[in-house]
């Protein structure tokens, strides 16, 4: 006769405690089976079999497995279509519910309304729960119930809302022992799934109290470890967004600002889920990017003949990060100076980035090329001689990455900042002159 459990559905929620999914399901009628399903619809589209985002993936459920056998119960880990993994398992236990954590992204919300219908049809509950972020969807909006599209309100907005009793940990640890006992069950290797460890070291998922209270003095100077290293965590929830921001809001405001800059480009992709594709102003559609492939080529490479630039792309391809900074820089001289589409660069950090986030990654190439909501105005050209010299000033991080810039090795500019500034403002002067102010 099969048990009768609820499951809880891991996905970018990587852990036991703080878990505001897993929490309810422990506190529920039946015992938990925590599952992980390795989607196949979102592996088949990984071009790089060592992607450092699944090595990272799995040694994060290698962690949960060792807390969850200390508890006697297992982390179930299927690979495969994600119905046909839930039908299997409805073939194995007799699965009363189904809890998850919400998921914001276009793809995320097709396949939960088409996971709730398959668990209707079988009579099994389906209970998706706000875990993420701090506020999702429309619990932060304007006074007649419409999103911001403005940070600086929606921040205000924010901050007036929050309470302390939305912060709170949720201790699931004191519900060990509402796991499903059973023994524990290998979990597929990399190489089982079509992938191979990747060669990049993970940041640790602790913050640094004195990095935290330093943030706004230090978080601009990409040689200095002045920014937490978190991202990656919270991406894949580590790491308790609530905790987070509990330590922020006591250490430092522009720390804290940051993640509300987090819910906030969340936010923006569940009302304007178009935003993937097209400008969020779509009157930007109309520029006449240039699109020179060689000219991406050697962006991609770090090639361009402008160190700070190179030095950002180095870095991005060498370990799957970039400082915040220089991500602004390098996404700049991409749409302004060498007028590439924003989408071309987006989609190249989506493969590169370890914590890609399509919301905040499509909100940051937005705001860079000036398409999007709260963006800089187009006319705003980062000149990377002046990026250098306020926050670079000793080239420690150029000479980190770039270590030949000043040699005969070292390709000349791939196109004069002047020229590229003049050529910018016609190309998106002409492309918004009936813009309306």
């Amino acid at each position: 006769m099969k048990q009768a459990v609820s499951v809880f559905w891991f996905r970018r929620d990587l852990r036991l405690h703080d878990n505001t999914g897993l929490f309810q399901a422990l506190k529920g009628d039946y015992p938990v089976l925590p599952v992980f399903i390795f989607d196949k619809a979102i592996l088949d589209e990984l071009e790089d079999p060592a992607d450092a985002r699944v090595s990272f993936i799995h040694q994060s459920l290698l962690a949960l497995q060792q807390q969850l056998v200390a508890a006697d119960s297992t982390l179930v880990v299927r690979h495969g279509a994600v119905k046909q993994v839930f039908f299997d398992l409805c073939c194995e236990y007799d699965i009363k519910a189904v809890y998850t954590n919400n998921d914001y992204e276009p793809y995320a919300r097709k396949r939960d309304a088409e996971m709730s219908d398959f668990f209707r049809g079988r009579s099994i509950e389906f209970i998706s729960v706000k875990d993420q972020v701090i506020f999702e969807k429309a619990e932060v909006v304007k006074e007649d119930g419409l999103p911001y599209t403005i940070f600086t309100p929606y921040s205000r907005k924010w901050r007036a809302t929050i309470t302390a009793a939305q912060l709170r940990s949720l201790e699931s640890e004191k519900l060990m022992g509402s796991y499903h006992k059973q023994n524990a069950l290998d979990i597929p290797s990399l190489q089982q799934i079509g992938f191979s460890h990747a060669a990049i070291s993970f940041p640790a998922a602790q913050w640094n109290e004195i990095t935290i209270k330093r943030y706004k003095e230090q978080r601009d100077f990409p040689a200095v470890a002045g920014t937490s290293r978190l991202s990656v965590h919270l991406r894949f929830g580590t790491l308790s967004i609530r905790a987070l921001a509990r330590e922020a809001g006591s250490l430092n405001e522009s720390f804290l600002s940051e993640l509300i800059w987090r819910d906030f480009y969340q936010m923006i992709l569940w009302h304007f889920p178009q935003v993937v594709a097209s400008s969020f102003k779509p009157i930007y559609d109309r520029i006449n990017w240039r699109n020179n492939e060689k000219e991406f080529e050697a962006w991609c490479q770090g090639l361009t003949g402008y160190p700070i630039v190179d030095a950002g792309m180095r870095e991005l391809n060498q370990t799957g990060f970039m400082h915040n900074r220089v991500r602004m820089i390098v996404a700049s001289f991409l749409t302004k100076h060498l007028l590439i589409d924003w989408r071309w660069g987006e989609a190249y950090f989506a493969k590169k980035l370890l914590d890609f986030d399509l919301s905040a990654n499509n909100g940051g190439w937005q705001w860079a090329a000036g398409s999007g909501c709260d963006a800089a105005p187009y006319f705003r050209v980062f000149n990377p001689y002046i990026q250098t010299k306020k926050f670079d000033p000793e080239l420690r991080y150029i000479r980190q990455w770039v270590p030949e810039f000043e040699s005969l090795n070292y390709p000349a500019p791939i196109v004069k900042h002047e020229l590229a500034r003049e050529r910018c403002l016609q190309v998106y002067g002409a492309a918004l002159k009936d813009r309306k102010p």
